[in-house]
């Protein structure tokens, strides 16, 4: 599929260009009620949004749209406008030649995974900043990740005098490469749900995850560490059911190396998005609603069949990191907290240099951190050292230590953070099922969770319908796949958690919402009126940072059906269930919350059959 796209396009970047004149644009981000896209209010780049608007203009003038996605807290996305979208002359050629897109990913989920598919075909990498090339007829046709500013000029000066001089061609190719990706399911029937089948596509999950596992270091991969968060709830329920020692292993130490080392903040709680070396060791320095939100039930599951203790100290500082941090004084939650301080420095909140900790601390408390940060040693970063137990504590130093770190909490450096303050829908629904998961019993989240169910139903439902994103005053109103999939389960879990009736029945309402606008027998669309013409229905969305939507949504169904008994949600979630099987067949490792689903469907299944027996 790769080497398909490339022959492709791999002519069409070798022409020259001279310069056309076209119509003046505007940069209309300015004081945009996502902070993302304000952020770019001030480029000299012509700025437009993601709308029929855009897209018509793209059209009567003929030219490529150019669409730039990123998010407030994606490092290099900052790096890049620094480079080049505030440099002059690029700038120039953008407005010249392209209708400039500015996207908030968070704003434009099913955009963004589709180009972010595109990407992956075409490169083999996909990230984030992503810069897609889309003909006017909305078929994507190019894109880059992060390039210096020098290689960007050059790929805009090429593409420029390629559309300049072939654009039939060019609108041809990208019709034709759209046409030639893979099915997303298998020919021929469908085969029978069983217990054998789930069974077998169990071990073929788990035969992926053990070729991609790093057995030394934990996690999925053995070059940059990512939290994966939907393997690792898939793979504690998969444990939960039939306990395999090296699947104990494995998640024990993962969760033990994301805890201990870069990934997580002892200090103020929460984890950070990712790092960038295998050991853990290097964070990137944002940290995402998303991650959190799912993290924190992890470690509470993992508490639980492990009889760790440990774990279940980690989930409630990961939600008290949410109240504390992310909460919105009117409720809900908000998105992210940027990498950056608000002086513009990488990390600059949580990073410390030995003599500002001297300073705050007692000899014997700077000792304790000499010995467990190696404070001798040169500091990895320009800013210092991060809070990181490189030598394991003994039992008296960790308390010790808890002290000392209350102390650091106390400086109040979290704050120094910029926060992205958009409320989304999605990312409330995740926020809800960690408050009702994790933290039920315990009185502050326990009021969390009842406040927020509030805030949904008060604040995120526009005439009965869910929007997408509160931001300031501003609401907005396209709510997508991954907006009604996440509410749903996060209500699902809460209406279960404290039985209560009213949260039942908007679970119900806001579910037959989403299978009515989503799904059809094509399968599913993420968007209601997609944009981007490759955005097609596919029978089951992949995992990836977050859960499949279309996953969550079935199996918040199938749980909805156990209390309300809707024989048309029953029947839908059912034939979804089905469609799904040839995809998990072909890619086990990509889908690892359907595969959850059919596993307990199936399992469910067979013991009520065994009853009736």
């Amino acid at each position: 599929m790769q080497v398909g796209y490339r022959l492709f396009f791999g002519l069409l970047l070798a022409l020259s260009v001279t310069a056309s004149v076209a119509a003046a644009l505007d940069n209309r981000l300015r004081g945009h009620a996502s902070p993302y896209l304000a952020l770019h209010g001030a480029d000299p780049v012509a700025w437009r949004e993601w709308n029929a608007e855009t897209v018509a203009r793209a059209k009567r003038e003929n030219k490529l749209l150019f669409v730039s996605l990123g998010y407030f807290s994606c490092h290099w996305c900052h790096v890049m406008q620094q480079e080049s979208y505030r440099d002059p002359a690029i700038a120039a050629l953008l407005n010249r030649h392209f209708i400039p897109v500015k996207v908030d990913r968070e704003l434009n989920a099913g955009l963004d995974a589709a180009l972010i598919e595109f990407s992956q075909q075409l490169n083999g990498v996909a990230g984030w900043p992503l810069n897609a090339f889309v003909t006017p007829e909305g078929y994507p046709a190019y894109a880059v990740l992060y390039q210096p500013p020098g290689e960007f000029k050059a790929t805009l000066t090429r593409l420029a005098a390629n559309w300049r001089d072939q654009s039939e061609v060019f609108k041809q190719t990208a019709r034709e490469a759209a046409q030639i990706r893979p099915s997303p399911g298998l020919s021929g029937p469908q085969p029978e749900l069983s217990a054998a089948v789930a069974r077998r596509l169990q071990l073929d999950y788990l035969a992926a995850v053990r070729q991609q596992a790093d057995t030394l270091q934990g996690g999925l991969s053995r070059v940059s560490k990512f939290p994966m968060a939907p393997h690792l709830a898939s793979l504690l329920e998969i444990h939960a059911r039939r306990p395999e020692p090296w699947l104990a292993d494995f998640l024990q130490l993962t969760l033990d190396q994301m805890a201990r080392f870069g990934l997580r903040d002892p200090v103020n709680g929460g984890f950070f998005r990712y790092t960038v070396d295998p050991d853990w060791h290097t964070p990137h320095f944002e940290k995402m609603l998303a991650d959190n939100a799912q993290l924190a039930p992890i470690y509470a599951r993992a508490a639980k069949l492990f009889k760790r203790p440990d774990y279940r100290m980690i989930a409630h500082q990961t939600l008290d990191f949410l109240l504390e941090t992310l909460r919105a004084p009117q409720g809900g939650f908000y998105t992210a907290t940027s990498a950056l301080d608000k002086r513009g420095q990488e990390g600059g909140a949580y990073l410390w240099r030995p003599e500002a900790l001297r300073r705050l601390l007692n000899a014997d408390e700077y000792d304790l951190l000499r010995k467990l940060w190696r404070l001798d040693a040169p500091a990895p970063f320009d800013l210092g050292h991060l809070p990181m137990a490189l030598d394991p504590p003994s039992a008296a130093e960790r308390a010790r230590l808890q002290a000392i770190l209350v102390k650091l909490k106390q400086t109040g450096r979290q704050r120094q953070v910029p926060v992205d303050t958009k409320i989304n829908a999605a990312l409330n629904g995740l926020a809800l099922s960690a408050f009702s998961q994790a933290g039920r019993g315990v009185p502050r989240f326990d009021a969390a969770a009842h406040a927020l169910r509030r805030y949904i139903e008060q604040h995120l439902l526009k005439h009965g319908r869910l929007v997408k994103t509160r931001a300031g005053q501003q609401l907005f109103d396209d709510a997508e796949l991954d907006d009604y999939a996440y509410i749903v389960a996060g209500l699902q879990h809460y209406a279960t958690a404290y039985r209560d009736t009213g949260a039942r029945g908007l679970t119900h309402e806001l579910a037959k919402q989403a299978w009515q606008s989503f799904y059809s027998a094509d399968g599913w669309q993420r968007e209601r009126h997609p944009l981007l013409a490759t955005m097609r229905a596919q029978p089951a969305l992949p995992d990836g940072a977050l859960p499949s939507a279309s996953a969550k949504l079935i199996g918040a169904t199938r749980e909805l059906f156990e209390q309300v008994r809707d024989a048309d949600l029953h029947n839908r979630q059912r034939l979804a269930r089905v469609s799904v099987l040839p995809v998990i067949m072909r890619q086990p490792f990509e889908h690892p919350s359907a595969l959850l689903d059919i596993v307990t469907y199936a399992t469910a299944r067979t013991s009520r059959q065994a009853i009736l027996d």
